[in-house]
């Protein structure tokens, strides 16, 4: 086992950094969600979404 881990520890950092940034976006998205944030720039006028979206004056 630790020959295996000291032959791959470059894919095994890499692995373990790109899972915790994923983890850390999600839980971002989630607070964000929470508080009502979102990305919506708030130009419903040149939306693909317009007159769909929950943001309505």
């Amino acid at each position: 086992m630790l020959s295996w881990l000291t032959a791959n520890i470059g894919t095994v950092l890499i692995t373990v950094m790109l899972i915790a940034i994923v983890v850390v976006i999600v839980v971002k998205l989630r607070k964000d969600k929470k508080k009502g944030v979102s990305s919506c720039g708030g130009n419903c006028a040149h939306c693909a979404m317009n007159g769909s979206c929950g943001n309505k004056p």
